[in-house]
């Protein structure tokens, strides 16, 4: 296979997050922290990436150079040092946030919910429910095949998925409201349910709340 066959051609297919010119250029600044005046060369994307873990832990830039300085005294090279803990703070960050997007969190979230509620895919797929969905298909549907609540349960939104998540983008993540049709076999229940983003990136997900189930 080619390089040029093998290179992503989309941003969405790239393995890493493009690099601009600017994130390479060193820049000067001096950091002070208690009397204490330091000269530092850095890449611009280590000051971007100091900046947020100081306003993440609402700190000063300087504060954190010198906890870095004070942790590594026999280092020498104090850039490399904070090189080093910029990439161990995003590390650390990107785990937390893995953790909190998973589909085990949205479960959580839906077990919750007193409401019937249900994680759904791109593909109108649903992955994961609460027992009060599960008890509405039961009473709606109580001839549907299967006894967990979606076993050949067939689902249609009266708004498209790709539109409802257009809307969500448009509107700042306010709730779309929509109609819903489920069935199993020749059974048929409509009902209404309000849809938010799953806190995922891949694959996108609807969390659907059925507010008159």
């Amino acid at each position: 296979m080619s390089d040029s066959a093998a290179r992503p051609d989309t941003p969405r297919d790239r393995l890493l997050p493009s690099l601009a010119a600017e994130d390479f250029g060193p820049e000067f600044r001096v950091v002070a922290r208690g009397g204490v005046r330091r000269g530092i060369r850095l890449e611009r994307a280590f000051w971007v990436s100091l900046k947020q873990m100081a306003e993440s832990r609402k700190c000063t830039i300087g504060m954190l150079v010198e906890e870095i300085a004070e942790s590594h005294p026999d280092q020498g090279n104090l850039t490399s040092a904070i090189r080093v803990a910029c990439m161990r703070g995003l590390a650390e960050e990107s785990m937390e946030l893995r953790k909190l997007a998973s589909i085990r969190t949205i479960t959580a979230i839906l077990v919750a919910c007193p409401s019937p509620a249900f994680a759904l895919s791109s593909s109108k797929k649903i992955l994961t429910f609460n027992a009060p969905f599960q008890q509405l298909v039961r009473r709606q549907l109580p001839n549907a095949p299967g006894d967990d609540g979606r076993q050949d349960l067939k689902l249609a939104l009266d708004l498209n998925v790709i539109d409802v998540f257009a809307r969500l983008d448009a509107n700042g993540e306010t709730p779309v409201t929509t109609g819903f049709v489920i069935g199993a076999g020749e059974r048929r229940y409509r009902g209404q349910l309000s849809a938010v983003r799953a806190p995922v990136t891949e694959p996108e997900l609807l969390m659907a709340f059925v507010f008159n189930g």
